[in-house]
């Protein structure tokens, strides 16, 4: 699914999902619903498939694109190893920094502003809804509805032609990641599209060369948050205190900073991917 030409999308929260679903049924009718060992095995069953697909979904992109660009596959296949390898020690030491200077989950006391969890936050309450009779199925079966309809949907306006598509793994997105996070994907899906107003694109291939520059704009947005993230949490680990890198109370502008340098960056954006370059 995720080495298809043309699309990196890897399902992962869906493949997890479904996995997690089976495993707590097949757990809660061996061990009991009141077993409390069945949620965190179902959790860790979850993991384990999780993490492959991840690994196995980046793989195939990072093979395609090798294919791509002439690369000698057997050297593309020792550095995944590499970076497979890299990431397993890497990762547990970054998320319990994380942990410790901004929380992650749910917020209490000690970090009221914790960092957005929602895959898995819902990985838990489904683990956890099953063997506690707790699972909302209502709103379970509501979702499901509420995807075929988008499904159709996409597929009525796919068959007549219309530019308007309504993808369901988008739409999915839009409803269940907090609005903090789905005003961005909106704003980069407008700039996305007054691009092609500017740019005049009609075709798929079209649309796919307009999209190259802001692609890798964007890209390089999301490595520099994730490791300014990162870089910036070491000193509140270190020092114990949350505030240790605010700016002096004189010098704090409110929101209309933050407003005014994401409009900034929206414009380099525009202007990165409507600038003249070669075909």
């Amino acid at each position: 699914m995720a080495g298809l030409v043309g699309s990196s999308n890897n399902p992962v929260s869906g493949m997890t999902i479904c996995t997690i679903l089976f495993a707590a049924v097949v757990l809660m009718l061996m061990l009991g619903r009141d077993s409390e060992i069945g949620p965190i095995a179902a959790i860790m069953i979850g993991a384990v498939v999780c993490s492959a697909a991840c690994i196995g979904g980046d793989n195939l992109q990072d093979l395609k694109c090798g294919q791509l660009v002439g690369a000698t596959p057997w050297k593309q296949q020792v550095m995944l190893g590499i970076g497979a390898i890299s990431c397993a020690l890497v990762m547990a030491p970054v998320l319990n920094l994380l942990q410790q200077a901004y929380g992650i989950g749910a917020a209490d006391a000690a970090h009221p502003n914790a960092l957005a969890a929602p895959q898995a936050t819902l990985i838990a309450s489904v683990a956890k809804g099953i063997f506690g009779g707790q699972l909302p199925w209502t709103m379970i079966a509501i979702g499901a509805a509420i995807g075929a309809a988008i499904i159709a949907l996409d597929e009525a306006l796919k068959r007549n032609g219309a530019r308007f598509r309504t993808p369901v793994l988008a739409c999915a997105v839009g409803i269940y990641l907090p609005m903090e996070m789905t005003l961005p994907i909106f704003l980069g899906g407008l700039i996305a599209w007054l691009v092609e107003r500017r740019l005049g694109v009609n075709t798929d291939a079209e649309r796919e060369h307009a999209h190259q520059p802001g692609v890798l704009f964007a890209a390089g947005l999301i490595t520099g948050e994730a490791l300014m993230g990162i870089v910036i949490a070491i000193p509140i680990v270190v020092s114990g205190r949350g505030d240790v890198l605010a700016l002096p109370e004189q010098w704090q502008f409110g929101q209309w900073l933050g407003l005014g340098l994401v409009a900034a960056v929206a414009w380099f954006l525009f202007r990165a991917s409507t600038r003249p370059r070669l075909a």
